[in-house]
Order: structure tokens, then C-alpha cells, then sequence
């Protein structure tokens, strides 16, 4: 290979009037390129400097604190490009990762960040992984068409099935979120506590927040899981009550009143005659 490299045409130059050199013997080295060697100088045709790995593109410029400084592109990157990096982001992370940590990995402000998590979950429209968002979460997962071939590439240990109490808890609060443990209750009719404890142990709900009623009773919503579970990605694309279910009306006054509404206990305000 060297042979070939040492003159453009493959073939040794010649010093100025000729050469008194023997013409090598097939299989061995050219004595000027041994000398040049032995002299420590680089033989013709051959750029070391060219010879390096190659990987000058990807050396990274450090900070003060040894993390890579953003690229100048970044602060004028347009969603679609920006939704670059938050898909290699989301795919190492492997994890629920909050609009604030992305902004703050990304170098560009929450709404910046909003906007590229929508490009990406465009762009990922057809493909074997969809963007799922929730709230100020997100999350690289398969799609659930894929799902056979994720399990029998994982084989992952069955998951125990919902019981019934169970997929109808969580179907209330998924289509009334917030709610509270006793709109639940209200609407399935009986007590609800053994069931909201396993769902928050499974990860499927959570608490969102307390209502603003005597005693501020714990607001109930559904997690990144369930939108796992259910395969979509928002809370949105649930499809709608068949017939447009509603609840009874008696139920919606209850609702209404607990979560905004006083005490059945708490006097009420005095009318105009006191």
C-alpha cells in the first residue's frame, strides 16, 4: 500500500540526472523510502496530518465545568430542528423527563421546548415509537401495534390483570380528572379506598392535588403509565362515551358541590333577611 502511495503515478520519483539505484526486487521495500524512515522524515505522497482518526466533527468544546457548551445553532433553532436533539435526549433518558429538565439539557426556554416535543411526535407519526405527553411530561415508548414483537424480543414477565372495581376507578378518573375519592365513590356507589391504594401502587394515578372544600380532600389523576397501558399519547385521544354517556344528574350535582361547593354540614350564608 505504501508502494502505491509514494508517487502519483505508483511509481518511484527519480532524482535529477537519473538514478543509480537498483530497481527492487518484487516483495521488498524501496531503499529511499527506508531512508526517509530511518531519517525520521515522512515518505512522498504521504499527508500525516491527514492520518489522523478522523473524528474532529464530533470532538465536543467543554465549559468552565466540563459539560459541552450548546451549539450556536441552538438559540435559533426552528421546532423541527430542535426535535433532533430532544429525541436523543428522550431515547438515552429512557424515563418520563419534565419540560423544565429539557429545557434546562437543551438550553432553550419551556415553550421552546413545547413546541419541538410537538414537531417530534409529528414526525414520529407512522413510525415503530411515538412521543407520549402528559401534563408537563413526556416519554420516548414503541408503539402499542409493535407491542408482540417488544415482548418477544424482552419477554417480559406477565403483568397481572385489573380487576374490574379496579378498570372502572380508573376509568372515572381518567374521563372526570381531578377527582376525588368521594366523586368515585359516588358515581360506582361503594367504597373506593382499597382500589385508589392499589392504582397509586401500580403507578397508574397519582395525587394532582387537594380540593379547595373543608378538609381539602385529595384530587386523583391518571400518570404517564396509564397512557402506556391504554397506548396513546395524550389524555385527549381518549375516544368518547359510547352514545355520549354522561353521568346522572344527581351525580354531577354531587360532583359540582364537592369539589367547588360547601359542606353538607357547613351553615350556609345568611339570605338577604338574615
Amino acid at each position: 500500500m505504501l508502494d502505491d502511495l509514494a508517487a502519483p503515478d505508483g511509481v518511484l520519483a527519480e532524482p535529477e540526472g537519473g538514478s543509480d539505484l537498483e530497481e527492487p526486487e518484487p516483495g521488498t521495500a524501496p531503499q529511499a523510502s527506508e531512508r526517509a524512515s530511518d531519517r525520521g522524515e515522512p515518505e512522498a505522497g504521504i499527508d500525516l496530518e491527514d492520518d489522523e482518526s478522523g473524528d474532529e466533527g464530533f470532538e465536543l468544546e467543554l465549559d468552565e465545568i466540563g459539560r459541552p457548551r450548546l451549539p450556536s445553532w441552538v438559540e435559533d433553532a426552528e421546532p423541527e430542528d430542535l426535535a433532533l436533539a430532544l429525541e436523543s435526549v428522550c431515547f438515552v433518558l429512557n424515563r418520563p423527563v419534565s419540560l423544565a429538565e429539557l429545557a434546562g439539557i437543551l438550553g432553550r426556554h419551556a415553550h421552546s421546548i413545547d413546541r419541538a416535543a410537538e414537531a417530534l411526535a409529528a414526525q414520529l407519526r407512522g413510525r415503530g415509537v411515538m412521543l407520549q405527553r402528559h401534563r408537563d411530561q413526556v416519554q420516548l415508548v414503541t408503539r402499542p401495534e409493535t407491542a408482540w414483537a417488544v415482548q418477544r424480543a424482552l419477554n417480559p414477565e406477565r403483568p397481572a390483570r385489573l380487576s374490574r372495581p379496579a378498570l372502572e376507578t380508573l376509568a372515572i378518573i381518567a374521563y372526570r380528572q381531578p377527582a376525588t375519592r368521594a366523586l368515585i365513590e359516588s358515581v360506582r356507589g361503594v367504597n373506593c379506598e382499597a382500589v385508589l391504594e392499589s392504582l397509586e401502587r401500580r403507578g397508574l394515578i397519582i395525587e394532582v392535588g387537594r380540593a379547595a372544600t373543608p378538609g381539602q380532600p385529595r384530587l386523583f389523576g391518571t400518570t404517564l403509565r396509564f397512557l402506556q397501558l391504554v397506548g396513546l399519547e395524550t389524555i385527549d385521544q381518549l375516544p368518547p362515551l359510547p352514545g355520549g354517556t354522561a353521568l346522572p344528574e344527581e351525580q354531577e350535582r354531587a360532583w359540582a358541590a364537592a369539589l367547588a361547593g360547601p359542606a353538607e354540614d357547613e351553615p350556609a350564608a345568611p339570605g338577604p333577611d338574615g
